[in-house]
């Protein structure tokens, strides 16, 4: 899997996105920006979009985990600015490692995924922040687990198996993920793109497809409330 790279609409997307509310918990997760690793059959804005969109929802659900938390978005992008080498390095395990540490994390998450026509394929790595160290790499391996209509199911899954990986329990009864259709998940991503390009028209007109498509989409939702100014 190839490491992700710094980018500056990356950036300023993770300092404008709504920060996910810190739990009580006993693992804290800094999860950065995925990234695009050859991808087909949508607009290349979609793909832009993901990069962003992926991160922020593997991020809500983990915070979902009653024994995680994770950073703050907004003090994760003050943390990337400090460290970030350039926007053309490729963020290997120790960059990772230096960022979840600066944050106050116990793991970093990166990642990247693919979208050939429809066969999506997400792989994440969870590194120990203090180490360095790739404790695991999960994907959604399962072919029957791959069609891009999936994408909630795939997010879900790959919070379960990174919360697996860093030793906590399974999710508890009760604790449901959210079932955001692929389409508004799309646009949410793609609101936030335009959010951290300044335009807020298009953001705003994004974050409103996305909750058309899924008026429970708190994260879209949030979205539009800054857009606004609300």
């Amino acid at each position: 899997m190839r490491a992700a790279m710094w980018s500056v609409s990356i950036l300023a997307a993770l300092g404008a996105a709504r920060p996910v509310a810190a739990q009580a918990g006993t693992a804290r997760f800094a999860v950065l920006p995925f990234e695009n690793t050859g991808s087909y059959g949508q607009d290349k804005e979609v793909f832009d979009g993901l990069e962003l969109a992926l991160p922020a929802l593997i991020a809500a659900a983990l915070d979902r985990h009653p024994a995680a938390d994770v950073v703050e978005r907004a003090a994760l992008a003050e943390v990337i600015r400090k460290q970030a080498p350039g926007p053309s390095h490729r963020v290997d395990a120790a960059d990772a490692a230096r960022v979840g540490t600066a944050a106050g994390a116990r793991f970093t998450v990166t990642g990247s995924f693919a979208d050939f026509y429809g066969k999506f394929r997400i792989n994440a790595r969870l590194v120990n922040a203090r180490t360095g160290e790739i404790m695991k790499v999960v994907s959604n391996d399962d072919p029957e687990l791959q069609d891009r209509a999936q994408l909630a199911a795939i997010i879900q899954l790959m919070a379960e198996r990174l919360a697996a990986a860093a030793g906590l329990p399974g999710y508890p009864d009760g604790v449901s993920a959210p079932a955001i259709p692929t389409e508004a998940i799309a646009a949410f991503g793609r609101g936030l793109l335009h959010e951290a390009r300044a335009d807020r028209a298009r953001a705003s007109e994004f974050y409103r497809s996305a909750l058309s498509a899924y008026p429970g989409f708190e994260e879209a939702a949030s979205g539009l409330a800054r857009v606004r100014g609300g």
